[in-house]
Parts: C-alpha cells; structure tokens; sequence
C-alpha cells in the first residue's frame, strides 16, 4: 500500500514532544474549586444571575441557534439592540456583532484592506489581526512592537490608501499600546487605524468603556474598533465599531460576516445582560486594574520576573517551555489556575505563565494566587 498522506504529522508530533510543545484539550467541569486566573472573565460577569437568565430566556425565546447569516435569518432584535448600546457605550456611531472576535477582526482587516492598500501591523499583534493581513488583498508591512515612529516611516514609504493595525492591549505581556502616538502617525499620512480592544473593554476607560474611549479616540471618522464579546461581557461573540459607513460597507462586503451563521440567540441575550451590568456598575472596570495591580505587586515583591499590567493581563516570564508547563501544572495542583503561553503564541519566543485578573477576586484570593505560583517556581 501506498504511505498515508499524512504520514508527515508523525514527525511534527515528535518535532512538538521533543521541543515541549504538546498541547492537549482539558475538558473542566462546571464546578471547581480552583482559583482561575487562566481565564478571561475580567469583570466576573459570565456566572452572574442576570447574565445567565438572560442567555436561558434568550434560547427560549429566539431558539439554540441563530439558524442563518445574519443577512438572512440569523439577525434578531438582541442583536440589533447589542449593536446599538454596545455603539453607545464606547462612543462610536454604530456597531456590527459576529460570531467571534476573531471573525470580527478578519472582517475589519480584509475589508479596509483592499488591493493597493497598505497595512502597517504591529509585530506583537493578535493572530487573528495577523490572520486578517494575510487574507487581505492589501501590502502588508509588519513594524516593531509598540512604535509609533515605526509606523510613520511605513506609512511614509507609499502614496494612497493606507490602514495601520494594532491591538490596544496586548494579550502575551498584558501591555498596552500608544494610541496617541498611532493616531497621530496615521493622521499626519491620511491612514486608518484599525484597533483590536478585546482587552480594553469593560477594563480601561470611563466605566470599561474601552481604550479608544480613554485615548479620545472613539467616534473618530478615521478609526475603527473591534471587540470580543467573551472577555469581559463574559459570553461570545465579537463586534466592529466606526462610523456607519464603515459598517455598511462590512454588511455588504466582508466575508466571515455575510458567509458565517449569526451569532447564537443566547449569547447575544448575555452580552446584552452583560452590557447593561457593567452601565450600572462602572466600579467593575477599576477593581479589575487593581486586583491585577496588586498582583503584580505581590508577584515582583516575591523576586518573579512580572512585566506591569496596563489592563487585566500580569505575565511571568519562565525559563523555557518545559519550566513553563511544569510550573503551571504546580500551580494547579496547588489549587490556582494559570495560563501558560509558548510558542508560538509568544512572538518574542519566551514563554510565560499569564495570570488574568478578575473584578470579583477578592484580597485574600489574589494573596493566595501570589503565595502559590510563588511557591510553585522555587
């Protein structure tokens, strides 16, 4: 018989064993007693009663499923209404909701990116904002992590239609970018800026109103925002944020949008109820930045290698992918969950264990976080 097709995965399994870099699907049961600091549900939101009665009611009423594209029978009045007040949360004039962040990213990219565009990329981007420049028919220029001067001479080295890219906090590191400096390096070539604020909403801004919000930035004719309906709102899903014809032109035009079924009934009744919440209770957005400050305090007073939180995201450095996984595996078995980032999910190639705070966390809780992964490294 012929050798398999696929008889070349055999030697990348071996190639990942050898180099530490399995990764393997843990299934988590619906109660633990763990602490979870490897999950993104900054402000606590996903458990809460109102947002999980209005997922239940939302699947009653509209059904499991979306049953289409949005463009055909997958929009309902929750996702018309998500679209307005999340618009009007963070400022912008209207909003688009897909099923992913992810989808909304490469919906963004691909579609302000059309042949003869340039797009300047951040070397620390997301993959789904790096996915979205490979399958946009624009020239893609990656820059140095962080640098708006970087930016400005991209986008100086071409006449026409240009677009810079960046997230605007960072997921490895936690950091966040100079939107200031963006905006302006943009505005000084006629460019667009494009920003991924999955870790921005619900955590910086007035009330978690997003990074744009808080850099002035929001509403802006010249800046579009996506965000992720899974962090902080707790749920799924993701949206696009700018002006409205921008959004018209991502209804008519971008692809994991008009060939992609609508997101679920349930998760936009959530992300709705989640909206709504967050509105009410602006305080969330500041316990959350304290909690991960005073992780990182606590993580840096124990002699750990913690780079300081801009948003809800404190990253420890570790020696290699091995002592990476180890240590996280400690820390689990010590009762604490920690993510642990390799590559290549890291661009930089160090690999790190990454703590997410949580707006319900309480003082106790983030000491015994410290004490634990502390321990876990000695």
């Amino acid at each position: 018989m012929p050798a398999s097709p696929f008889s070349w995965l055999d030697e990348e399994a071996r190639r990942r064993h050898r180099d530490g870099l399995v990764r393997t699907l843990r299934p988590r049961p619906a109660a633990s007693d763990l602490l979870d600091l490897a999950g993104n549900d900054y402000l606590g939101l996903a458990r809460h009663p109102e947002v999980t009665s209005a997922a239940a009611a939302a699947a009653r009423e509209w059904g499991g499923g979306a049953t289409g594209s949005r463009l055909v029978t997958g929009s309902t009045r929750l996702h018309a209404e998500l679209e307005g007040e999340l618009a009007a949360f963070c400022g912008f004039e209207a909003a688009l909701v897909l099923s992913s962040g992810y989808a909304a990213n490469l919906a963004a990219v691909t579609a302000l990116a059309p042949h003869g565009t340039l797009v300047v990329s951040d070397a620390g981007n997301h993959a789904s904002l790096i996915d979205g420049c490979r399958l946009a028919r624009g020239t893609t220029q990656v820059v140095p992590h962080a640098d708006p001067q970087a930016v400005r001479k991209a986008l100086g080295t071409r006449a026409g239609p240009a677009v810079a890219v960046s997230d605007t906090v960072f997921s490895v590191d936690g950091d966040a970018a100079p939107l200031a400096g963006l905006a302006a390096a943009c505005r000084a070539y006629g460019a667009g800026l494009v920003l991924d604020d999955a870790h921005g909403l619900g955590v910086l801004g007035a009330g978690g109103r997003g990074a744009p919000h808080a850099a002035g930035l929001a509403g802006a004719s010249d800046v579009v925002a996506t965000v992720t309906l899974s962090k902080s709102l707790g749920s799924q899903g993701g949206a696009v944020l700018g002006p409205a014809r921008v959004i018209d032109h991502l209804v008519n035009t971008a692809r994991t949008f008009i060939f992609d079924t609508g997101l679920a009934p349930a998760a936009a009744g959530a992300a709705l109820a989640a909206l709504r919440l967050l509105r009410r209770e602006p305080g969330r957005a500041g316990r959350v930045r304290a909690v991960a400050a005073a992780l990182h305090a606590g993580l840096t007073a124990e002699g750990l290698e913690a780079v300081r939180p801009d948003a809800a995201v404190v990253s420890v450095r570790a020696a290699s992918p091995e002592r990476a996984v180890r240590w996280a595996a400690d820390c689990r078995a010590a009762g604490v969950a920690v993510g642990c980032f390799r590559p290549p999910s890291v661009p930089d190639g160090v690999s790190r264990l990454r703590l997410t705070a949580r707006a319900d966390l309480t003082d106790a809780q983030v000491d015994r976080a410290v004490r634990v992964v502390s321990a876990a490294r000695r």
